[in-house]
């Protein structure tokens, strides 16, 4: 039985039907394989052509085109987590407001539980004061979050945990001591069950100090990196609505610990009717999960 700590939007499970990837993805998952991403939705507050109205059915366009068995959102409000899963009835998600309750934005899990079974899930704040709700004390103007949870593979038996988080866009010493606070969690659970951290960090990937913490002090490896095949490798995962650029600049990221094979990543381009549906690209990966 699933351990509901604090809060949990569920909704109705329907089948799912297998619709056709985009030519330049990766083969669809194998036997086994977890189709896993991270994804900024832009919370709703844009005008046209990029208003939330404008922007739900490329999102559903694209989650319809990549299927993944779970995904960490970023920047969603309540309404928009709604719809998408009205738009996505094959999963639920797990979510608070990071200003408590349905306030504010989510950093919402979806995830589909014909696959994965819920165990146990919590959320924390960013701060020196983690366990209390909307709390923020390093200096961001913007309160930060962690949810989490625990699934059991119903494919494969295997457990493991899902972080998923939000760091600040202003503040880097608010965004190192997040990452310190997320690395000293993390150790502290069980070594032996894998476990995905992923997230809009704000932080170019091998470029900045919280990155450093996470990716090269905790244990931690970026699937970026492990994976056998990377997709758009030179894009930055964040456009602003506007062209894509050819940086490397990736402050979108799945990490991952323990026994983890990592076949391909992507970071996601597709434009339904050649406008974006969010200001961030997704990063998908496509991993195994070893005995």
């Amino acid at each position: 039985m699933i351990s509901r700590r604090l809060f949990v939007a569920a909704l109705a499970v329907t089948t799912w039907r297998p619709k056709v990837l985009h030519a330049a993805s990766p083969a669809p998952a194998s036997d086994g394989e977890l189709v896993i991403a991270t994804y900024n939705l832009r919370y709703a507050g844009d005008l046209s052509p990029n208003a939330w109205p404008d922007r739900r059915p490329r999102v559903k366009a694209l989650l319809d085109r990549y299927q993944p068995d779970l995904l960490g959102t970023q920047e969603g409000l309540y309404q928009q987590l709604r719809e998408i899963a009205a738009d996505q009835p094959a999963y639920d998600w797990i979510g608070l407001g990071r200003d408590g309750g349905s306030r504010g934005e989510f950093m919402a899990i979806f995830y589909r539980p014909d696959r994965l079974e819920p165990l146990e899930y919590d959320h924390f704040w960013l701060s020196d004061t983690p366990e209390v709700v909307a709390s923020s004390t390093w200096g961001n103007g913007v309160r930060r979050m962690v949810t989490w949870a625990r699934f059991r593979d119903r494919a494969t038996g295997r457990e493991f945990y899902f972080w998923n988080t939000h760091l600040d866009h202003e503040v880097q010493l608010a965004r190192e001591k997040a990452a310190e606070l997320i690395r000293r969690r993390i150790a502290a659970l069980p070594p032996d069950i894998p476990l995905f951290l992923v997230g809009d960090f704000n932080a170019v990937a091998t470029a900045n100090r919280a990155y450093d913490i996470l990716a090269k002090e905790s244990g931690l490896t970026d699937t970026w990196f492990a994976a056998r095949e990377r997709r758009n490798e030179d894009v930055n995962s964040f456009t602003g609505f506007g062209p894509l650029r050819h940086e490397g600049q990736r402050i979108d990221w799945i990490l991952a610990r323990g026994a983890v094979e990592v076949r391909a990543t992507e970071a996601v381009t597709f434009r339904p009717g050649d406008q974006w549906p969010s200001d961030h690209l997704p990063i998908v990966a496509w991993v195994r999960l070893s005995p």
